[in-house]
């Protein structure tokens, strides 16, 4: 098993921790409870919700034998890597890796969130090579709709926003969808799992403004939809379809003022099937694994492993 680094995230939808060596890697995780109906939760009870469950994480990961000699610990402690960015629940992850680095003694590597997901994304795409060189990547989430351009800074990666939308996510728009269509919380697997029985619907071509673009407008569009009786199925078309080409759109806008970049795509939202199929072909866009696209520690555990190697200190 050899020597790991431990990683911790604490998003707003996952309680998430994870071991990585170099080659091996297992993460654990699992959703926030959300009451039925809702679209989300209060920091404050995520961040409660994190603090039951972050240590039963971990007691998984050593009850299946997947812990090892700890060398390292990591947590993501923002959303992103710039100045301002904050969000209560990561205070969670970021105080007991703090304190288990302490207690253990060794160093402690704290990363942004979006941080992690690149670094989950790029690994499990087997491209931790692009964590290297410069890039363009999406961040596609619940709460994210984001176009980067990613460049190496040390053992991890800085990231500008370039575009993305200007209102609500992608990830909002998927949910409201199935909340209108009386799907569960989160709803990305039951949208994609509806698409095929569509028939109709079309979709809605969204203005793009150089690479940004707004959804908030789709949502009284897919609410007119269900209103009007149209199946469940063609509703979750009509959703997707309209994400998948504003985001065909800006990404091809994106290569062309930085051609030869790869694109790499992150994030619940990227593990749509419809979406991915889409960007691989027309973009030859790069996709986390599924089980990595959506939030999880392990980017944060491969950022601590790097920055070991690296001879960083905590």
């Amino acid at each position: 098993m050899g020597t790991q680094c431990l990683g911790f995230d604490t998003s707003n939808y996952t309680t998430s921790a994870a071991v990585f060596g170099g080659g091996t890697a297992e993460n654990r995780g699992r959703l926030l409870t959300v009451p039925e109906g809702a679209l989300g939760l209060r920091q404050s009870d995520a961040l409660f919700q994190h603090v039951k469950r972050l240590h039963l994480m971990v007691e998984q990961l050593r009850s299946e034998g997947a812990v090892g000699q700890i060398a390292a610990v990591g947590a993501s402690a923002r959303p992103r890597e710039a100045e301002g960015s904050y969000m209560p629940c990561f205070l969670v992850g970021e105080g007991e890796g703090r304190a288990l680095a302490a207690a253990v003694g060794v160093p402690f590597y704290p990363c942004s969130h979006q941080q992690g997901h690149v670094a989950a994304a790029a690994w499990s795409a087997g491209r931790e090579d692009l964590l290297d060189k410069p890039h363009l990547a999406w961040h596609l989430s619940g709460g994210t709709t984001e176009l980067l351009r990613v460049e190496p800074e040390g053992h991890t990666v800085r990231a500008e926003v370039i575009g993305g939308t200007s209102d609500i996510s992608a990830g909002q728009l998927v949910d409201r969808a199935g909340l209108l269509l009386g799907l569960p919380f989160p709803a990305g697997k039951a949208l994609d799992g509806l698409y095929p029985e569509a028939d109709g619907a079309g979709f809605f071509r969204v203005k793009l403004n150089g690479l940004t673009f707004s959804l908030s407008g789709m949502e009284n569009k897919v609410k007119e939809l269900a209103e009007k009786g149209e199946k469940p199925a063609n509703v979750a078309r009509f959703t997707i379809d309209t994400i998948m080409d504003v985001l065909l759109r800006a990404t091809r806008e994106a290569q062309g003022k930085w051609p030869g970049l790869p694109v790499l795509c992150s994030g619940g939202v990227a593990s749509n099937r419809q979406i991915r199929a889409s960007l691989e072909q027309a973009c030859g866009a790069v996709f986390a694994q599924p089980q990595y696209a959506t939030d999880n520690a392990l980017g944060v555990a491969i950022l601590a492993h790097r920055a070991l190697e690296r001879g960083i200190p905590g």
